[in-house]
């Protein structure tokens, strides 16, 4: 089968096409041929080295896949290596999708969905009526958080995104204004995937207690030192997130995905299907998003 590798650390040109034996399933598990694998910006620093040790290597990166079983079920799996033809997963774990739901779609709700979900209810424990702010919000967890936090209760949503392109497709998601730092409102709750600069400017524009999630460094300049006076000075709080421990959390994943997959049957969230790339032009999906070239849900088709 056909699988993407890397086998050093480094940008995009390290992700190889290669040819592998197909994996073997074990106990309690199924192997699946894949229909769709979803890129999520998390897979960028598994190829850069910012998640992997180097024990690590060769490796297939991909957690997600929307796939079919030996019996004809589509379904969607989170996965270990899914940038490949085919992969294995746990029985238990695999959530049958309806036909007609787009593979993009279905993958932006696992870990693009998830992350959101969490980010508002879990993390910031937004409360009807406070105004959001949601950095990058054209991106895949970003359109999700935007229509989400309107339909958990946000009084505003704010958007913050890099192009004339995304202004209008975060418009039309539900977003009320698109804004720069400063702000001309504090704001409530602050969800940041991109730390540095942005980081600093957004604990700067919370209101009394404010909480500013972090949960992502695409900006890539290291850790942003948070002096406890300043948030005793501004009485707000910064919260980290990372969705990988989060879904061993009794509850966190079955109850989640029911909310996500019911609000898109009724026409409530809308995921966003960005580009679809072939499996073997991974590199191109990565050289893409990491230049801001993307939007909503990124894929990767055998």
């Amino acid at each position: 089968m056909i699988a993407i590798q890397f086998d050093h650390f480094g940008g995009p040109e390290v992700l190889q096409p290669v040819e592998l034996a197909a994996p073997v399933p074990g106990p309690g598990e199924v192997l699946l041929t894949v229909e769709a694998a979803g890129v999520n910006f998390a897979d960028t620093h598994q190829t850069d080295g910012s998640y992997l040790g180097a024990d690590a290597l060769p490796y297939v990166p991909g957690s997600e896949v929307v796939a079919r079983t030996p019996d004809g079920r589509r379904v969607l799996a989170r996965v270990s290596h899914g940038y490949a033809e085919q992969v294995t997963a746990k029985e238990s774990a695999l959530l049958e999708i309806p036909e007609d739901l787009g593979a993009a779609e279905a993958l932006a709700l696992m870990v693009q969905g998830l992350t959101a979900w969490h980010l508002l209810r879990t993390s910031a424990r937004l409360r009807a009526g406070e105004t959001v702010v949601v950095h990058s919000a054209a991106g895949g967890v970003g359109s999700l958080a935007v229509q989400l936090a309107r339909e958990f209760g946000a009084g505003r949503v704010l958007a913050q995104v890099s192009s004339p392109d995304k202004e209008r497709l975060v418009l039309d998601l539900g977003a009320d204004a698109v804004v720069s730092y400063p702000l001309q409102e504090k704001a409530d709750v602050v969800l940041d995937a991109v730390g540095g600069e942005l980081f600093d400017l957004a604990l700067d524009s919370l209101a009394s207690f404010g909480r500013l999630v972090s949960y992502g460094s695409a900006a890539r300049t290291g850790f942003t030192p948070v002096d406890p006076a300043r948030l005793g000075r501004l009485n707000a709080a910064v919260v980290g997130f990372w969705l990988r421990p989060t879904l061993a959390a009794p509850g966190a994943v079955d109850g989640p995905l029911e909310e996500l997959f019911g609000l898109v049957a009724d026409g409530r969230l809308k995921p966003v299907a960005g580009g679809s790339y072939p499996l073997t032009e991974a590199r191109r999906a990565h050289e893409d998003m990491l230049a801001r070239r993307t939007v909503g849900k990124v894929v990767l088709v055998p």
